[in-house]
């Protein structure tokens, strides 16, 4: 359904550096970096290359949570975040667990960002 996904947030260089971090056991590494007005547009790609998640100077103040789901391989994947997640002093809301209710083999950990959004690493599978 979506192309990609482009998030406003307070400190591009802090975020980026968090999200590399935390995500690189999904494979997600800087792909393209857009100078911005002492700052940047950063896009973030998977395995592919493709750039499908921007980081980007907020224009103001947060308001709402947002929540962004990150595909993961296999289980070990989504744990291998939750350890990177804990080695950088990232908060974790939900450690790893197969969440039934959503649907058999929903196995996920919950993590909050700089920014106080709600990203999450997930393997759809048994």
């Amino acid at each position: 359904m979506f192309d990609h996904v482009g998030v406003q947030v307070g400190d591009v260089e802090a975020s980026l550096a968090l999200y590399l971090t935390v995500f690189a056991p999904l494979g997600m590494r800087e792909a393209v970096r857009i100078p911005l007005e002492g700052s940047a547009v950063v896009g973030l790609a998977g395995p592919d290359g493709v750039p499908a998640f921007w980081l980007s100077p907020a224009a103001g103040a947060e308001a709402r949570e947002l929540h962004l789901a990150f595909h993961a391989a296999d289980r070990q994947a989504v744990d291998a975040v939750h350890e990177a997640a804990l080695g950088a002093g990232v908060e974790v809301l939900h450690a790893p667990r197969e969440w039934p209710e959503y649907h058999p083999g929903y196995y996920a950990v919950f993590l909050r960002d700089l920014d106080g959004h709600n990203i999450e690493a997930v393997h759809h599978g048994g």
